[in-house]
């Protein structure tokens, strides 16, 4: 088992003793190589579910295992470690550095990893040639077409050789056509053995996964898997 979440919720405090429940008694099991996706409409808790599972928040109450090793009660600095090493961010803005070429761009988790320079590049090169961008490693963001920085993006989440690769809608910012170019890459990438999670608000989108998970008003309406997903031309 991968992810193991077990009774956790999640609570936000507004002040003068309200609080808001933004998860409610979450129990959520991933396996390695599954490619889930996370749905549900705007204020239903997916983004916070998400930055939990991303090590970018922690719950309220309950526990939330990674490999079995119980990261509930991690620090920041034990958490920052954890997103470092396990797991890979791909974000609807790309959020590359823009004065940045994609090669430094991409090596920047090794550089805080503190792997030495001569490793992260050649590590760096691999994971764009695996995107097909190793032509493009010396252009800046502004120099790339949406679809190539989203690419940049990837292999970035790809460069540490995470244990999940976390996509928060991973199409938001590209046409139709370069979304399915993406989402024909994140099958390639399944198919190789790596566990996809793609948080989005797309029924289209969700199609492509395995496995489908609906989020409404903070609990987990429903959880299926997905017997046709949209085949990858």
């Amino acid at each position: 088992m991968l992810i193991e979440i077990k009774d956790m919720t999640k609570d936000y405090s507004l002040g003068n003793n309200i609080v808001v429940p933004a998860l409610k008694n979450i129990n959520l099991k991933i396996d390695k190589n599954e490619y889930v996706a996370i749905m549900g409409p705007s204020g239903s808790g997916k983004s916070t579910l998400m930055n939990i599972l991303g090590c970018l928040d922690t719950p309220t109450t309950g526990h939330y295992y990674f490999n079995d090793t119980d990261i509930s009660a991690f620090d920041d600095d034990e958490l920052s470690a954890m997103r470092n090493r396990e797991i890979g961010f791909i974000f609807q803005n790309f959020n590359l550095l823009p004065r940045l070429n994609s090669l430094q761009n991409v090596e920047l988790p090794l550089v805080y990893a503190g792997v030495p320079p001569q490793e992260r590049r050649e590590r760096a090169i691999r994971a764009l040639e695996r995107v097909q961008l190793a032509n493009r490693m010396d252009h800046k963001p502004s120099e790339l077409s949406g679809g190539q920085r989203q690419r940049v993006a990837v292999a970035r989440a790809l460069v540490t050789n995470p244990g999940i690769l976390l996509a928060d809608e991973p199409t938001g910012a590209l046409d139709s056509k370069t979304g399915e170019e993406m989402m024909r890459l994140f099958h390639e990438l399944h198919s190789e053995g790596n566990t996809i999670i793609v948080i989005t608000h797309e029924q289209e989108i969700a199609n492509y996964a395995n496995r489908n998970i609906f989020i409404k008003d903070g609990i987990i309406s429903s959880d299926t898997i997905n017997p046709n997903p949209t085949i990858v031309g």
